[in-house]
């Protein structure tokens, strides 16, 4: 028996319909096998894009929107009621009390007047190039099934993370980088771990990268003290050399092509990653604006400052989580939100403030989209006294730059802070208007796997245009 060539079958499956589509499906396992052999290669949007990167900022544990940009009279004028009145009574865990009003006062800001609480000053002065979405909604209201989603667009580990899919849907910008690096809080990472930002069932080359925000960025980045310049690059070459044997005599081992890629880019980050995060680089008057001349702002200022340098470079997303651990330590504020969301809040709104000024100072903000988000809300009403659990039927998340309308608001939450009252946005919805100002449409980014063409946003999610410039 004599296999026929592509050529042959394509031939003779003939013209017409079934020869464009035979022809397509060539053409589709064509791009495969090159996406396979140079996974991070850039690649063409669907559709030209406002933005060409993104920087996540992932308040972890919970932000209350109530407590920082959808203030809520109605709180102050039933202090300590028992909230029912939509129908149902709530039921908080862990000794829930009546409605709690915010312990901050609120103030509008910028040509908008869009409201924002005493917790983000400095952000609040920049609120007319923000846009809110005060009606997001999650499923889950435990803290991992919540991150995955926020993460991932399911409540089930095992999937890949919304960069993964990015750095798939358009490659990397630059060669010697991570497409993809994430930052951690110093307490502690967030509940899940690693599959947050892992690449679920995509190649491994679609994983986030951990990077460090002191000393070498990636632990044993380095070579060995006994792995001189010269005997390091006698290795490598005898290692090529066995690779491009075994590539020769196994040409449709794709998972190999990406291995040697993913190798060789550990190589060259050997001395791109360190340039990358040199901070000291930067200005005094720079470091300032993002707080590293401040002790409680130094550290979360610091992983900003490097976010800026990394995208600056072509990494096309950062990742950055404030809070880590559980509890007070990140913003899950069960017990004292005064003590939680004040201590959390002075680490991170004038650093956030200070990458939106610089970006937009250096012309990168038009083409940067930054995401502020936490996985959901908290309770209007109190929970062990001055505390607030969590609620995921509403909650908000603001975003900047790439093509964001600044000023802009989508939806409402209803009159406690507890429920959407109108134009309800769900996880998928902000997935999809992310990968759209990417310049990708989310139902055709796909990844085929066990049995169907999987999507971040699943079999739904619409993007939200109200925030579209």
């Amino acid at each position: 028996m004599r296999f026929l060539s592509r050529r042959e079958l394509l031939q003779r499956a003939g013209g017409g319909i079934a020869g464009l589509a035979f022809a397509d499906l060539m053409n589709t396992e064509q791009a495969r096998a090159a996406t396979a052999a140079n996974p991070l290669a850039p690649r063409a949007p669907h559709f030209p894009a406002k933005a060409k990167a993104v920087i996540s900022i992932f308040c972890y544990g919970g932000v209350s929107h109530v407590d920082s940009f959808d203030p809520k009279p109605e709180l102050y004028k039933r202090r300590g009621e028992v909230m029912s009145g939509k129908g149902e009574v709530v039921v908080s865990q862990g000794n829930p009390g009546g409605i709690m009003p915010s312990p901050w006062g609120f103030k509008k800001y910028g040509g908008c007047g869009r409201d924002v609480s005493d917790l983000f000053p400095k952000t609040g002065e920049l609120v007319d190039d923000i846009a809110f979405i005060r009606s997001m909604y999650a499923i889950s209201n435990d803290h991992a099934p919540a991150l995955f989603q926020m993460n991932t667009g399911s409540i089930l580990p095992g999937h890949p993370s919304m960069g993964s899919w990015i750095t798939y849907g358009l490659g990397t910008e630059n060669r010697n980088l991570p497409a993809f690096v994430v930052f951690t809080d110093p307490r502690g990472g967030p509940i899940g771990g690693a599959p947050n930002w892992m690449n679920g069932f995509m190649p491994a080359a679609y994983q986030g990268t951990q990077f460090r925000s002191t000393g070498d960025p990636i632990v044993d980045l380095k070579p060995g003290e006994d792995m001189t310049p010269e005997r390091q690059r006698r290795w490598l070459r005898l290692l090529g050399e066995l690779n491009a044997g075994h590539a020769r005599r196994n040409p449709d081992d794709s998972e190999l092509s990406a291995r040697i890629a993913t190798y060789e880019l550990a190589f060259r980050m050997q001395t791109s990653a360190l340039e990358a995060v040199d901070v000291e680089k930067e200005s005094a008057a720079t470091k300032k604006l993002y707080g590293l001349d401040n002790k409680i702002t130094e550290y979360f200022g610091r992983q900003c400052l490097m976010a800026r340098r990394l995208v600056e470079r072509g990494v096309r997303m950062v990742q950055i989580y404030s809070g880590g651990g559980n509890f007070q330590s990140s913003w899950d504020a069960h017990w004292d939100i005064v003590e939680n969301h004040g201590m959390h809040a002075a680490e991170t709104d004038g650093p956030v403030a200070g990458m939106l000024r610089d970006l937009k100072s250096r012309g990168m903000l038009d083409s940067t989209l930054i995401l502020w988000h936490g996985e959901f809300g908290r309770m209007p009403i109190s929970q062990r006294m001055n505390g607030r659990d969590h609620n995921p039927h509403v909650f908000t998340v603001w975003l900047a730059g790439g093509g964001v309308k600044g000023g802009a608001a989508a939806g409402s939450s209803d009159e406690f802070g507890y429920k959407v009252a109108e134009g309800g946005k769900s996880i998928n919805d902000l997935h999809a208007t992310v990968l759209h100002l990417l310049g990708l449409n989310h139902e055709k980014l796909t990844y085929f796997y066990n049995g169907r063409n999987m999507r971040l946003t699943d079999v739904s999610g619409s993007v939200i245009r109200e925030i579209l410039a």
